[in-house]
């Protein structure tokens, strides 16, 4: 499995949130706490929106080393200021070590990352691949479940509509793996931004899903812990999501419920109730 952050608010030095914590991401790149493996060493990711661009669209630096001591990753981490980021680190679940297989991926203005896997991907992999849209499908360069998963969303109206792209998505996969006697196929924690607002999902076909939380408010945190200077320094509209906590900092971190996703956007939160959506109408199936 992976660990993966997501940032949206003030513009900080990226290393700020990759580095610097207590449990930053990269000290869960070998001493992850929560995941399934303690070593996410089988490549890095890293998609930032950079700031006074004409562009929209994101950068990204991937790369297949581990992201502990990767010297391009922190020279870029040190010098890049953004208000809307995410780090990723891979442990791969069966598919290769390589560039195009890292997270996050990227389609235009988006950019998508996941932890999880699909339950005998190798048996239903072309079925999937097959359903996404032809004007997508040469634009897949890897060979991993989750980028299939971003090119489905994509296919099934993530443009439009994010939340019911992504259950169109999980619907779709669980009938597939359905049809081939697999149960239980789908493991998930997904972000997915539009470079304006990040969607945070959390599910799992069998309800035990991997973890994922979510800060809480800035302006609470700053009640709660006058004395931490870097509060003072972000926006009431400052959350993180992430993979498990960066720290141990009392009250600063809350779980996401099973089966639910959240949006983070400039004017506030929210968080819903998420089930997957099938093409006879949307779940539970059974």
């Amino acid at each position: 499995m992976c660990r993966w952050i997501a940032y949206s608010g003030t513009p900080v030095l990226l290393s700020q949130v990759l580095f610097q914590p207590e449990h930053s991401l990269i000290d869960q790149s070998l001493h992850s706490r929560m995941g399934v493996e303690t070593t996410n060493g089988d490549g890095f990711g890293i998609g930032w929106y950079p700031r006074e661009t004409e562009t929209a669209d994101p950068a990204v630096l991937r790369d297949v080393g581990p992201a502990w001591n990767d010297r391009n990753l922190r020279e870029v981490a040190h010098h890049t200021r953004s208000g809307l980021f995410f780090g990723h680190i891979r442990a791969s679940t069966g598919t290769a070590v390589q560039q195009s297989n890292c997270h996050p991926f990227r389609s235009g203005r988006w950019l998508w990352m996941h932890n999880g896997m699909i339950s005998g991907f190798r048996r239903i992999r072309r079925d999937l691949a097959l359903a996404v849209a032809p004007d997508l499908y040469a634009d897949m360069e890897g060979s991993t479940d989750s980028e299939i998963m971003f090119f489905l969303a994509l296919t099934f109206g993530l443009a439009d509509d994010p939340p019911g792209a992504v259950a169109r998505m999980a619907g779709f996969v669980e009938t597939t793996a359905e049809a081939h006697g697999i149960p239980h196929p789908l493991q998930m924690t997904v972000a997915v931004t539009d470079g304006e607002r990040v969607w945070a999902f959390r599910y799992s076909s069998e309800g035990r899903s991997r973890s994922l939380y979510v800060s809480t408010k800035v302006d609470a945190l700053r009640a709660l812990h006058p004395d931490v200077s870097f509060l003072r320094e972000l926006s009431d509209e400052t959350r993180l999501v992430v993979s498990e906590p960066l720290g141990d900092l009392p009250g600063a971190w809350n779980e996401v419920s099973e089966s639910s996703y959240g949006v983070v956007q400039p004017d506030g939160g929210a968080l819903h109730r998420f089930r997957p959506e099938y093409a006879d109408g949307p779940g539970p199936r059974g």
